[in-house]
């Protein structure tokens, strides 16, 4: 596996073990920007993810517990549990997200493409996408991370 960078938006995934193809963990590196643009409150189908803060601070969502993670400390979210995260700080978030079984790199390369279109977001089109890797948007009103 070529551990290339997907730029979707703002945030950088490095993907470092694809587990896509064997049904098994995943494993990526998630740099965030302070202040980035995020993903949208979702929840996984059939998936559970984990993730561990290894620089500044995420703001991690899960259900309705919120959590300023440091270095070191780590949130997991079962399948089925809407989620969110974001980044408060001043300084960018680098994190390991683990995902089991994973959904694989594709999913960010799709994401990415549709960011790289220009101008506002297609939710649609996004909401199209992470339906076909079995992410499930929540409902508008159900969340905001700050």
């Amino acid at each position: 596996m070529n551990h290339s960078v997907i730029n979707v938006g703002q945030i950088r995934i490095r993907y470092l073990v694809d587990g896509s193809q064997a049904g098994g963990l995943g494993l990526f590196e998630m740099n965030v920007p302070s202040g980035a643009h995020v993903p949208p409150p979702h929840s996984h189908t059939d998936n559970e993810e984990c993730v561990y803060v290894l620089e500044g601070v995420l703001r991690y969502t899960v259900d309705a517990e919120t959590r300023d993670l440091k270095p070191g400390e780590w949130m997991s979210t079962p399948r089925g549990s809407v989620h969110q995260f974001g980044n408060p700080g001043s300084a960018p978030a680098r994190a390991l997200v683990m995902m089991t079984p994973d959904i694989g790199a594709q999913f960010f390369v799709d994401v990415a493409a549709l960011a790289a279109a220009g101008g506002p977001p297609d939710r649609a089109r996004l909401a199209a996408i992470m339906t076909r890797y079995g992410l499930v948007p929540a409902a508008p009103k159900f969340m905001q991370v700050q």
